[in-house]
C-alpha cells in the first residue's frame, strides 16, 4: 500500500539545487514538510526563496561528522531521509586523478551518506525511509570513470547493507544517468552541451534527464513502502547502449 506524504517531514540534503531541489518541491506538492540543506548559505537562501512557504534551511558541511550529528540532534524526529549532495563530478583519466581531491568526493559523496544514516536514522519515525543517490558508473563503467565508478559501487554495498541493519526503515537509492544539473557546471559551456547532445542521441529515450525525471523516483521511493535494499536506475537507458 502507498503511503502519503501529506503532513510527513522529509529532511533533503543536497536539497538546494537540482535533483534535491526538484525533490523537495515535489515532495511539497505532495504535502510534505521539507528541510532542505546545504554547505552554503547563499544556496540554502536561494532554494527556500524558490521552495513554497513552511521549509526550512540549514547550512551543514556534511564532510563534518561534529556538523553532521548536531543538525540530527537540532532537528529532531523526521519521516524520511534523502541523500542527493554531491560535488561537481571528477571524470579524467587514472594518471590524472589528484588523490587529495578524490578524497574530498569520496567524503561528500559516501562518508557524507553513511554518517547521515549513522546520526538521521534514530529519529526517523516508523514507517520511514532513506533514499540514497549513487549512480550507472558502477553498473556501466566508462573510460576515465575509475573514481565515480567506484564510489558507486560502495555506494551500492552501503544500501544493501543498511537496508538489513536498519530494518524496519526502509533504504533504497536512486542511480541517476546524465541528468542536465549543476554536477557538470565545472565542464566548459560547449563542451558541457556536446554532452548533453551526444548522450541524448545515444539513448533509447533520445534526451538527457531532467531534476522533475529523478524526483518522481525519489518520492516513489518515499511513498512506495515495500521496496528496500533496491537501486532504482533512471538513466534513460544509458545501461542498454
Amino acid at each position: 500500500m502507498g503511503m502519503s506524504l501529506d503532513g510527513k517531514r522529509a529532511v533533503i540534503l543536497g536539497g538546494t539545487s537540482g535533483n534535491g531541489l526538484a525533490t523537495a518541491k515535489a515532495a511539497q506538492r505532495e504535502g510534505a514538510v521539507v528541510v532542505v540543506v546545504s554547505s552554503r548559505q547563499k544556496r540554502v537562501d536561494a532554494a527556500l526563496a524558490a521552495l513554497d512557504t513552511g521549509a526550512e534551511g540549514h547550512v551543514v558541511d556534511l564532510s563534518d561528522e561534529a556538523q553532521v550529528r548536531k543538525f540530527f540532534e537540532h532537528i529532531g524526529d523526521f519521516d524520511h531521509l534523502v541523500y542527493t549532495a554531491g560535488e561537481p563530478l571528477q571524470l579524467e583519466p587514472l594518471d590524472a586523478v589528484q588523490l587529495d581531491r578524490a578524497r574530498g568526493f569520496v567524503n561528500i559523496r559516501f562518508w557524507g551518506a553513511f554518517m547521515a544514516v549513522k546520526y538521521g536514522s534514530a529519529h526517523i519515525r516508523p514507517g520511514g525511509s532513506v533514499t540514497l543517490t549513487n549512480g550507472v558508473a558502477g553498473l556501466r563503467p566508462r573510460k576515465g570513470w575509475a573514481l565515480v565508478a567506484s564510489i558507486c559501487g560502495a555506494m551500492e554495498a552501503l544500501t544493501r547493507a543498511l537496508a538489513l541493519e536498519l530494518a524496519p526503515i526502509r533504504v533504497n537509492a536512486v542511480c541517476p544517468g546524465v541528468v542536465r544539473t549543476e554536477l557538470w557546471n565545472d565542464m566548459i559551456e560547449a563542451d558541457r552541451d556536446a554532452l548533453y547532445r551526444d548522450v541524448a542521441q545515444s539513448l533509447p529515450v533520445g534526451r538527457v534527464g531532467e531534476p522533475e525525471d529523478l524526483a518522481q523516483t525519489y518520492i516513489y521511493l518515499m511513498q512506495e513502502g515495500y521496496s528496500t535494499g533496491q537501486m532504482i536506475v533512471v538513466d534513460g537507458g544509458a545501461v542498454l547502449v
